[in-house]
């Protein structure tokens, strides 16, 4: 079983425009709305993949069935804080005459310390019968800068493996707690470094120090230079899969799913690094906000080319 941990679930808006004047009249040439949030990206990859999946975290009370129909159709089980007002809003605007999109993201509905209290219960509850957790996106106002390390810290004991995929203090703070795997892209590990990693050695180099803190595993996904993985005892490198590119929109929440199932079938460190690249690779041929193709997954596992790193 693996549980995603969703705090601040989204209805994705994506809109496209034509030619995008700024300060100025803007027509729509195409619009969708979508369930959103990583934590429900990951639920939804791994359940495609094959795995038993579940969702837990905080949901507002207005505007949730869209997140409820989304897990629902997929398989996933769900278990919810309820909080009061309106599911956020992230919007997506592309630009289709520069193929650009531009991103605006609410930042949610405040939680309070009841509300805490109840997500901490809750996903100690689950913990129990969970082979992974996996913990990822942002935090609603009013949750702790530290509260992932919290909640990771709850599963002291229990044989159940932390996963952490967030930015800024989020990480910094969580990886005190000493989660199982934690997944930065190459901004968030610069950030969390505090300088630029300009090279595979170095980007190698902070991976490590993050395995001293007491990190077993280190995903680094690097956009067009591929990805990096490594345990301490040894590190390997692959690059980006050659793919048709329709959506990058939960590539990274699909790469958690895919290692977490390589993982759980106790595959080969190289073998669980391949099925991560084939899992955000299967999420980018596919349109907008849609998961992965399971049989699309399956083929491209093959195909990835991994290298242990000098």
């Amino acid at each position: 079983m693996i549980t995603s941990v969703c705090l601040n679930p989204c209805v994705d808006q994506s809109i496209h425009i034509s030619a995008f004047t700024y300060g100025g009249m803007n027509r729509v040439t195409a619009s969708r709305a979508d369930a959103g949030g990583k934590g429900v990206n990951v639920a939804v990859a791994a359940a495609q993949i094959g795995l038993e999946s579940e969702c837990i975290g905080f949901l507002s009370e207005d505007n949730n069935s869209i997140i409820h129909r989304q897990l629902l159709k997929y398989g996933v089980k769900s278990d919810f804080v309820p909080c009061e007002g309106r599911v956020r809003t992230n919007i997506k605007l592309l630009d289709e005459s520069r193929n650009v999109v531009t991103e605006i993201n609410e930042n949610g509905t405040p939680v309070t310390e009841k509300q805490l209290s109840d997500m901490t219960d809750l996903f100690y509850a689950h913990a129990q019968d969970s082979d992974f957790l996996v913990l990822s996106g942002s935090m609603p106002p009013g949750c702790p800068k530290n509260y992932y390390a919290t909640l990771i810290e709850a599963t002291s004991g229990l044989p159940c493996r932390c996963v952490l995929d967030a930015d800024r203090e989020a990480l910094t703070e969580g990886i005190k707690a000493k989660p199982f795997m934690i997944k930065p892209n190459l901004f968030e590990l610069e950030t969390a470094v505090g300088y630029s990693l300009d090279s595979i050695d170095s980007v190698k180099e902070a991976a490590l120090r993050m395995i001293d803190k007491g990190v077993e595993i280190v995903v680094v996904s690097m956009g067009a230079q591929g990805a990096l993985i490594t345990n301490g005892d040894v590190t390997y490198t692959a690059p980006r899969l050659q793919v048709p590119v329709r959506s990058t929109v939960g590539a990274g929440d699909s790469m958690v799913a895919g290692l977490v199932a390589g993982f759980m079938a106790e595959k080969d460190l190289d073998q669980v690094f391949a099925m991560g690249i084939a899992g955000a690779t299967a999420c980018v041929m596919t349109d907008g906000t849609m998961p992965l193709e399971k049989a699309q997954y399956k083929s491209l596992i093959g195909q990835v080319q991994v290298q242990k790193a000098l």
